[in-house]
Parts: C-alpha cells; sequence; structure tokens
C-alpha cells in the first residue's frame, strides 16, 4: 500500500479519500490543516493516524510517501514544491498552479527531486474520454469542439448577498475559467494539441475575478469553443463536429453518455463502464505511476498542463484579469 497524506480538508478530498480507498493501492496516512482542531476532526473521520498544522513538518515526514494537494489555487506550487523537496510524489488539484511561470518551477523540482508530478484531471482520465479517443477516427475530419461546462456556483449567492467566499476572491487565483473552464480547455489540449491562435471574452465580477467566458480557439484545420460560468446553468451537451457526424457529450466534466451521431442519421453508443466515483481513475494512475516507479503520466503530462495553463495564462491577458500570484512569478 502507498501511504498519502493530503493537504485541504474539503469535500473534493473526501471524495478523493474516497477514491483512493477504492483502488485497494492507497492508504490514507496523515493530514494537513492549519488547525488542530478541524487536522483531528478530519482524521477521526476518515481514519488517518496522523496530523499536522506545520506544513514543514508534514513536508519532511516519513510516515508517507505521496500527496494529494487540494488546496486554493494559489497555494499549490508553493507547497508542491515544499513536498517535492522532501522527496514525496505529487497528485495536484486542476488547475495544478495559478500560471504557467508557477508550474514550470514545480517541474524542475519534480525533475530534481526525481519524484511524480501530475495534475489530477480526473475528465481526461475516464473511460469515456479514452473512447472518445479511439473513436474520432469515424467522425472523419473535425472541423470543431465545443465544450460547454456552466455551473451556477452555491457561493454566488453569498456573494450577491455581500460575502465573499474563495471561490470568488482573486487573491486564491480563482475564477469560472480556473475552476471549471480548465474541464473544457484539458481535454482540448489533450485530443488537438496547442492551438494557433485564441480570442477570449468574459464577464468580471466586481470581486476581480471572471463570473464567466468564451474562448475560441483556431487550429489548422477545425476551430474550437469553450464556454464556461459559475453565475448560470447551461443543460447543452458538448460535442466534437466532423465531416461524417459529431460525437455527442453529456455533462462534460464526467463524460457523461457519449455517442456518436453519424450524418445518415444513425447512432452509435460509445459508453464505457465508469466507476461512480469520477476521480477513482485519477486516483489509480497516481498510484500505478508510483508503483512503476514513473515520474510522469503518459496521459496527464506534464506538457500538457503546461500549454492548459500557457493557454489561460493569454486568455486572463485578453480579458484584463491579473492575480496577485502573477505579479509574484514575475519577479
Amino acid at each position: 500500500m502507498i501511504r498519502f497524506g493530503v493537504i485541504g480538508t474539503n469535500w473534493i478530498t473526501e471524495k478523493f479519500i474516497d477514491a483512493a480507498a477504492q483502488t485497494g493501492e492507497l492508504k490514507l496516512a496523515a493530514i494537513y490543516s492549519r488547525t488542530e482542531e478541524r487536522a483531528a476532526e478530519f482524521a477521526e473521520k476518515h481514519g488517518a493516524p496522523h496530523t499536522y498544522t506545520s506544513l514543514e513538518d508534514f513536508a519532511a515526514s516519513k510516515e508517507f510517501e505521496a500527496v494529494y494537494i487540494a488546496s486554493p489555487n494559489s497555494l499549490h506550487a508553493e507547497q508542491a514544491i515544499l513536498c517535492m523537496n522532501s522527496g514525496k510524489h505529487v497528485l495536484c488539484e486542476k488547475p495544478i498552479a495559478s500560471n504557467s511561470a508557477e508550474l514550470k518551477k514545480m517541474i524542475e523540482a519534480a525533475k530534481a527531486n526525481r519524484v511524480l508530478l501530475m495534475e489530477a484531471m480526473k475528465t481526461t482520465l475516464l473511460p469515456n474520454f479514452t473512447s472518445i479517443r479511439k473513436n474520432l477516427h469515424k467522425i472523419g475530419k473535425v472541423r470543431r469542439y465545443v465544450a460547454s461546462y456552466c455551473q451556477y456556483s452555491s457561493r454566488y449567492d453569498a456573494y450577491k448577498e455581500g460575502k465573499i467566499l474563495n471561490a470568488f476572491k482573486p487573491e486564491y487565483s480563482n475564477g469560472s475559467m480556473m475552476d471549471i473552464g480548465i474541464y473544457c480547455i484539458a481535454p482540448m489540449v489533450a485530443l488537438f494539441g496547442r492551438p494557433n491562435s485564441i480570442q477570449a471574452t468574459a464577464h468580471l465580477l466586481e470581486s476581480g475575478v471572471d463570473g464567466e467566458g468564451s474562448i475560441l480557439f483556431q487550429y489548422e484545420e477545425h476551430d474550437a469553443i469553450v464556454m464556461f460560468s459559475k453565475i448560470t446553468d447551461s443543460y447543452l451537451p458538448s460535442e466534437i463536429q466532423g465531416e461524417a457526424g459529431s460525437i455527442v457529450i453529456d455533462k462534460f466534466s464526467t463524460m457523461e453518455n457519449v455517442r456518436i451521431r453519424y450524418r445518415s442519421g444513425e447512432t452509435e453508443e460509445i459508453n464505457m463502464h465508469q466507476h461512480e466515483n469520477s476521480m477513482f481513475d485519477e486516483a489509480k494512475e497516481f498510484a500505478s505511476l508510483i508503483r512503476e516507479g514513473k515520474l510522469e503520466s503518459e496521459t496527464n503530462t506534464l506538457e500538457n498542463s503546461l500549454i492548459t495553463l500557457e493557454i489561460m495564462d493569454l486568455a486572463r491577458r485578453e480579458i484584463g484579469l491579473v492575480y496577485p500570484a502573477d505579479e509574484v512569478s514575475s519577479n
């Protein structure tokens, strides 16, 4: 069993802990929290034998070999580098960093310490995403990629009442593009690589982050558009349009109900069995890579993560969204 610790005591961490347990390869060993009370409470709930309130002590601990990081986006790079410098393998929630400059430093630390670094981009590791890859040729020459993820945030109600929670604070490198737009961008990069050009628009909230936005991409022979929002819902499917047909995808972040609709009118279901916990496959991938001594995922490559962040850097520049982390990284 691979022992792991977690940074972050929220619902997403709980979901990962559940997924990790179901792999049969990962065992929760430690919890980091800023307060002893929260660390103890979370550890008791999930059966973790060790707790820490010092990040330095956590990173240096001999009680585990790997770390799952689910702290605010702005803290990812600093925490990941600290852990990797102590020889820990790191699975870091998306977005893996605030910007591409931070990720480059993380990659340097991973290589220097010969440890695994992987972005926890669950979508590209799902069986149905693999099915899309395998069946993409069936729709002929791809001409358009359309991905939409718009989900009204429960925290937006508090925002409208004057209480600005972390999800809408620029100091935490948050906003709709970083939090959910990435689910549309990362699979595009995994399938088609770096686009030739981008054009971004967004609605910026008074707090300084984007509430919703759209990005248009141009590739050599096709274009792409992604739409994301934390202030509206959308019920439309996403699709990859080809000259012979389209791959239609419901609920893009978890790749549910994937099918091909051919120009002939015929429909082909290409769904594969997916685990109930959508984080299972990323947990399994992380464990397998550690067990096999590999330092990078062949699917969630560091290059893909870097391209994705470089795209978002450019998009944020276009819409005028700057994070405090950007200024720190440029110094």
